[in-house]
C-alpha cells in the first residue's frame, strides 16, 4: 500500500517547525513533476540547525509512519541536505542556498499546502 504523501510532508513540515525550522513550505508538484508528489522546503540558520533538523525529522518520520528516507544527500556545510521519500522529496536549506536556488520560484505553478 503507498503511503499518504500528503500526510507525510505535513508531518514533515511539524518535525522541522519542532526544530525551529522557519518558512517552512509544502509545495504540491502532482502533474508537475514525475519524480515525487510534493516538496517540503525550510531554512535554517545554520549548519548545526541544518543537522538537528534533518536529524528529528528522520527520528520522526521512521517513529510516527514506519519511513525512511530512500536517499539522503548534501551536509550541513555544503548549506543544504536533501532527504528523498520518493512521494515527497525535502529540502532543508541555509536562508542563502535558499535564496539563491529559488525553489519556489523554479515550481510558482505548484499549490501551496496548508
Amino acid at each position: 500500500m503507498e503511503p499518504d504523501y500528503g500526510l507525510l510532508a505535513r508531518r514533515i513540515r511539524i518535525a522541522a517547525e519542532s526544530k525551529k525550522g522557519e518558512d517552512a513550505v509544502i509545495l504540491d508538484v502532482r502533474g508537475l513533476s514525475s519524480v515525487t508528489d510534493y516538496f517540503v522546503i525550510v531554512t535554517a540558520k545554520n549548519p548545526p540547525h541544518l543537522r538537528a533538523m534533518d536529524e528529528e525529522i528522520a527520528q520522526r518520520v521512521e517513529e510516527e509512519l514506519g519511513e525512511r528516507a530512500q536517499r539522503v544527500s548534501g551536509t550541513p556545510e555544503s548549506g543544504w541536505i536533501v532527504q528523498d521519500y520518493l512521494g515527497v522529496v525535502v529540502h532543508l536549506m541555509t536562508e542563502e542556498r535558499r535564496r539563491y536556488y529559488g525553489l519556489e520560484i523554479l515550481w510558482n505553478d505548484a499549490p501551496r499546502v496548508d
